[in-house]
């Protein structure tokens, strides 16, 4: 097969971007060898030949974002003659291809038939939606900010003879939207007009729809457009002669706006928060006295000594939640339709922060690992996520999430769930705080720990035994090391 189209890399991938070609347009390539680093969702992967020949022509370059199917390169046997076509999704009827790469590249060259067939319907259903961007653009007017005068502004007069030109209609620049999204845009009472594609090319996705969709009507409203009287508005008089002109006072009101493009990362998140903004969860918060749990991290850094190995309080955090959720193994559960799915394997995740988003990675089978086990596998973890270098099934599978914020000096927060885990818990700052004891005051480390818990399968009471549980754990923490 001649031609190299974006694979299907994990199974939340949508589209891919071209992180760096490995191998120049000229060069031979046989079977096997890494030709391009593609970033997914979360992490860079390698792109290996399928085939070996000569790497003809490069059709996307560096930095571009392409769907799943998308001919992004050719390889053929030097002729220059293989694949020649154009920048293209897979052929329907090749043979011997990736299933996930054809049946994508048919959807997708049949949201193009789609749209050109019925390109003067689109437009008209674009325009029923609130317009084109271009238009609306035009309409809006005057968003560089400069003062133009209404004669600058008004149009210029046609030649003697001739109709003045017909102003842009939607149909001229039709929405890149495929069907799939118009129809979920129209269910839901949303102008495409006023939405951001995220996707190749500005093209609208079902994930731009969706995050409108979850953040509420407010969200998918009417941009601000001009008014009629505004755009009919009668052109000032003219200044008397000989009075002064007054220009306009040059903006003082500091630096302008910057439009930021969403990361890979960015977007993946916000379409996953938008999926959790759906989830009727609850939230529960108690006080942990973390004084044993700082004393027994301190034994056992003290006893590792030199060999390299430091247990931060996340691994024991790590340790007695995955014991706590096997004896609550309605906590490592999941929802699923018209059924509740327990979990046969306890998959801790540990949220990381990235320069651009954030990522959890997944500690399998974290029931039956050590705590010095689970601190080696989360510094490794925790690295390879902030090079991209993780792979899918590192950042997938989780059962419970922990997401520890103490170190910037956090005393709580509300995690927002990890669809589809159950639940999620938050770890504040562990702070000393004067405690009455018997009668006495005295000081104690206290950390305050809030589970958030998707209340179609856990209740208040089930929640509310695991959190109390999970903190008798760690205020007597030497059962973790058993």
């Amino acid at each position: 097969m001649p031609d190299v189209f974006m694979p299907r890399l994990s199974d939340t991938m949508e589209e891919g971007t071209i992180a760096q070609w490995l191998v120049a347009e000229g060069a031979t390539v046989e079977r096997g060898t890494v030709i391009a680093e593609i970033e997914t969702d979360k992490a860079v992967m390698d792109l290996e030949a399928y085939d070996g020949g000569v790497l003809e022509k490069i059709l996307v370059q560096v930095g571009e974002t392409v769907p799943i199917g998308e001919k992004i390169a050719i390889i053929g046997d030097g002729s220059g003659s293989s694949g020649a076509g154009a920048n293209g999704s897979a052929p329907a009827a090749e043979s011997g291809g990736d299933d996930d790469v054809r049946g994508s590249a048919d959807e997708q060259q049949t949201e193009q038939e789609t749209e050109r067939e019925t390109g003067q319907e689109a437009a008209g259903e674009a325009d029923q939606e609130g317009g084109a961007e271009e238009k609306a653009e035009e309409e809006a007017g005057g968003e560089s900010g400069e003062d133009e005068s209404v004669e600058d502004a008004a149009p210029a007069p046609s030649p003697q003879g001739q109709p003045p030109a017909e102003p842009e209609t939607a149909s001229d620049h039709p929405l890149k939207a495929s069907p799939v999204v118009r129809s979920l845009a129209r269910q839901h009472n949303i102008d495409l007009g006023t939405v951001t594609g995220t996707g190749p090319g500005g093209r609208i996705i079902r994930a731009d729809v969706e995050g409108l969709i979850a953040a509420g009507p407010a969200a998918a409203g009417e941009p601000a457009r001009a008014t009629s009287s505004e755009k009919q508005a009668p052109a000032k008089p003219a200044a008397a002669p000989g009075a002064p002109t007054v220009s306009a006072a040059p903006s003082t009101s500091g630096a302008e706006d910057v439009r930021v493009p969403l990361s890979r990362i960015r977007k993946i998140t916000a379409a996953r928060l938008s999926e959790a903004a759906l989830v009727p969860a609850f939230q529960l918060t108690t006080v942990l006295d973390a004084t044993k749990l700082g004393e027994l991290r301190a034994e056992i850094n003290a006893h590792l000594g030199d060999s390299g190995v430091k247990i931060s309080v996340t691994d024991l955090l790590v340790r007695a939640a995955a014991i706590t959720l096997r004896a609550h193994p309605e906590a490592n559960a999941a929802f699923d339709g018209d059924a509740i799915i327990r979990r046969g394997h306890v998959n801790v995740g540990v949220a990381v922060a990235l320069d651009d988003g954030l990522i959890v990675p997944v500690i399998k089978d974290a029931d039956q690992k050590s705590v010095s086990e689970i601190s080696a596998e989360a510094k490794d973890l925790a690295k390879r996520a902030r090079t991209g270098k993780l792979m899918p099934d590192e950042f997938t599978g989780g059962t419970f999430t922990i997401s520890n914020l103490g170190m910037f000096g956090i005393d709580s927060f509300t995690a927002v769930l990890n669809p589809p885990e159950a639940a999620i818990l938050a770890v504040g700052a562990t702070v000393d705080e004067p405690v009455v004891e018997g009668g006495e005051v005295v000081v104690r480390a206290r950390t305050r720990l809030t589970l958030t818990v998707d209340h179609r399968v856990l209740d208040g009471a089930m929640g509310a035994a695991f959190l109390r549980d999970l903190t008798d754990l760690l205020a007597k923490p030497l059962r973790i090391l058993v």
